[in-house]
């Protein structure tokens, strides 16, 4: 019996969809939810990992029966790949499980920040009645250039929703895309100096690595497009969350919207959240309780191809 950890809180009914999807197999699925409860775990054949996170000492603790490290979306920093790689273990992702979420809040933030929809809330709340008071300020999709950073799924799938307002999209990648691809999507390709420059809304669809931290920071945020809006829903750290405070102060852009921030959980007092032109939600861009949906099937299959002693699927620590 293959033994399967599912590591942290999910939404409602994933561990039993997940037993029900390998009823009749080898393996069997347990849940811990704590990170209390996750300490006292070392002998485990898979972990499915959500929140949780396993840096190089909680993954030296397991024993060698562990094989495969099961990320429940796309994103693998939490988990040190190198340690695990070492300790012959699998770390695969779910890629594209939660694009089309992420997708639908970078188009969210960009409207809702556009639009001055936290600006009119707060003034309502306080009995003021905003109609005219940020017309001056306020800006649709419409005929506007939308600058995607990293032309991956996410990515393409923000290019078609802002197009769907009438936007015009072009992007920045360091692997451009095949020339049929770009057409599909109608994505115009620029180098990431010029999107920075041209682009009314910039919105970050990339990993966090050492090439990408504070991919926008307090240097190059100088160069963006007067008034430009910045979008953050992929990692904290791959925009400097200072830079934004700093731009915003000085008038470089029109505000944010930012589903990562590098203070996380963030305090009430961050001044993120002081500026109502900045829009910060708590890293949900990919959390829906509808997403299990989506994910729990790539997440079986691995289960199932581990148990056959078969090659894994998604595996990012190849090497």
């Amino acid at each position: 019996m293959f033994d399967v950890l599912l590591a942290g809180p999910y939404p409602a009914g994933t561990l039993e969809k997940l037993q029900q999807a390998v009823a009749g197999t080898d393996i069997s699925i347990r849940a811990v939810l704590t990170e209390e409860e996750f300490a006292k775990e070392h002998d485990v054949d898979a972990i499915i990992l959500r929140i949780i996170k396993m840096p190089k000492d909680v993954i030296a603790r397991f024993s060698p029966k562990l094989k495969l490290i099961m990320r429940w979306g796309v994103g693998y920093d939490a988990v040190d790949i190198q340690q695990a790689r070492a300790q012959g273990i699998d770390v695969c992702n779910t890629p594209g499980a939660n694009a089309f979420a992420v997708s639908e809040l970078a188009l969210l933030l960009m409207l809702a920040v556009g639009r001055k929809l936290l600006c009119h809330e707060l003034e309502l709340r306080n009995g003021v009645w905003s109609r005219e008071l940020f017309t001056a300020q306020t800006r649709s999709l419409n005929h506007k250039v939308v600058g995607i950073v990293g032309g991956g799924h996410i990515g393409r799938l923000v290019a078609l929703k802002a197009q769907a307002f009438g936007a015009k999209t072009q992007y920045y990648d360091p692997f451009r895309l095949k020339p049929e691809m770009e057409k599909q999507f109608n994505l115009e390709y620029v180098d990431y100096d010029t999107l920075l420059a041209t682009s009314d809304v910039i919105s970050f669809h990339v990993p966090l690595l050492d090439s990408t931290r504070h991919m926008l920071n307090r240097e190059n945020i100088k160069n963006v497009k007067k008034g430009a809006i910045i979008i953050n829903t992929s990692r904290s750290g791959i925009v400097e969350d200072a830079a934004i405070v700093e731009a915003r102060k000085e008038g470089l852009i029109s505000g944010a919207g930012l589903d990562c921030t590098e203070e996380s959980p963030i305090s009430k007092e961050n001044p993120l959240l002081q500026d109502p032109n900045i829009i910060v939600t708590p890293h949900v861009g990919g959390t829906t309780n509808d997403i299990g949906d989506a994910i729990i099937p790539m997440i079986v299959e691995n289960l199932k191809l581990m148990a056959e002693g078969k090659p894994l699927k998604y595996v990012v620590n190849k090497q």
